[in-house]
């Protein structure tokens, strides 16, 4: 990871195919095409990748959240239950359709503790939103049963896991909906783009129009297409998905990249006392994009991180005082800050994050540090950076 590592003539390609018959969008002007449809393509391609029967390409990651959402129905006053470990985009997507974010303890997958979930539900709870965090992924098992008891949508986030697989299945076609990004720094890129995959055609044809206005894409005269419901604009351009259609056949290449340089460090790091890692579920396989580790207790872990900081090891992450990723950063949310009024029900029901107990969250997210796997290092580079981190995190604990 991230796929902007091997960008090269493939993509090029595929981007010059677009340029050079002027179209960049991925609706109509069919005679101009030269039956270039690099939308259509990558949709068809990812699906069959992903073991889902229907795709819909997106402008990110965020779109993607917030389109799947829509066409499962969720919408104001519906709470959706998500984990206090993510990225700022999966509650901005709930609140965008004025549903309720109720943000809930993660365990050692450092991802949805199915306890804290079930515990969370109410008459008003619709979705549960497991966060493949890292690479790895949420005990879906235990997070599906919940969802089949309740009547409940299973909508996996896997914008940083592609690749990943539970159960024999990649990660995002397990639940009823599953979310893709391919910003610039994800395992593969369209620079911005995102993905939504489904087996629910009625979800499939929701998502389809939703993200295009709410056309209906019946016929081949956009003008006269017909709108069945409100939507918004959420559709990528032919540029973006043209550079995408070339990164998916670099996928598998990338993620035995991963793996191995993935192997290396966590070897290394497997004879220092003291150290432990995070908990892959039963059944599952992550993508190795992270080598996601626990020091003893915080103050250690805040020395580690300094350690390897000191030693010039870049891309080592402490999640716990990161703005943008744990519920400890996000005042925004917390105080609910908005630049207009918001809806009577995200003000009635969201919770008090000021006053939430997330203590069992801050007991693993204060432990954890993620080391970023890239695949573009050299054989000696992926060695030198092991050793450097032993020799770090040893130092300190």
């Amino acid at each position: 990871m991230p796929g902007f590592e091997i960008f090269g003539a493939e993509e090029r390609k595929q981007v010059n195919d677009v340029l050079e018959t002027g179209v960049l969008m991925r609706y109509g002007f069919d005679g101009m095409r030269n039956n270039h449809w690099k939308a259509k393509e990558f949709e068809n391609a990812f699906a069959k990748r992903m073991g889902a029967e229907y795709c819909q390409l997106l402008s990110s990651g965020t779109a993607s959240l917030t389109v799947a959402l829509a066409s499962a129905g969720i919408g104001a006053g519906d709470e959706v239950i998500m984990p206090t470990f993510t990225f700022v985009a999966s509650f901005e997507s709930i609140l965008a359709l004025g549903a309720i974010p109720i943000l809930v303890d993660i365990d050692d997958t450092l991802t949805l503790d199915p306890k804290a979930v079930q515990e969370a539900i109410t008459p008003k709870t619709k979705c549960v939103m497991p966060v493949h965090m890292c690479g790895s992924m949420a005990d879906l098992r235990a997070l599906k049963a919940i969802c089949d008891i309740h009547n409940l949508i299973l909508l996996e986030d896997a914008c940083q896991a592609i690749g990943g697989t539970y159960e024999g299945k990649p990660l995002g076609s397990y639940g009823d909906l599953g979310c893709f990004s391919f910003d610039y720094v994800k395992t593969i890129t369209c620079g911005e783009g995102g993905a939504v995959i489904t087996n629910k055609a009625k979800f499939a044809q929701h998502a389809d129009h939703y993200q295009d206005h709410g056309h209906d894409h019946i016929g081949n005269d956009r003008g006269a297409e017909n709108h069945p419901f409100l939507g918004y604009n959420f559709r990528i351009s032919e540029l973006n998905a043209a550079v995408g259609l070339a990164q998916l056949e670099k996928l598998d290449g990338i993620l035995k990249t991963q793996k191995e340089n993935y192997t290396v460090l966590r070897k290394a790091l497997e004879s220092i006392e003291g150290v432990t890692f995070r908990r892959v579920p039963e059944g599952g396989e992550e993508n190795y994009s992270f080598l996601n580790f626990f020091l003893p207790n915080e103050e250690l872990t805040k020395k580690a991180h300094k350690a390897l900081s000191d030693a010039s090891v870049d891309a080592c992450f402490y999640w716990y005082t990161n703005n943008w990723h744990y519920i400890n950063g996000w005042e925004h949310l917390r105080n609910l800050k908005s630049l207009g009024n918001l809806s009577s029900e995200v003000r009635n029901q969201m919770q008090d994050l000021n006053k939430t107990d997330f203590s069992k969250s801050d007991a693993i997210m204060g432990r954890t540090i993620s080391s970023l796997v890239k695949i573009g290092w050299t054989e000696k580079q992926v060695k030198d950076r092991a050793e450097a981190m032993k020799n770090a995190i040893a130092s300190v604990v």
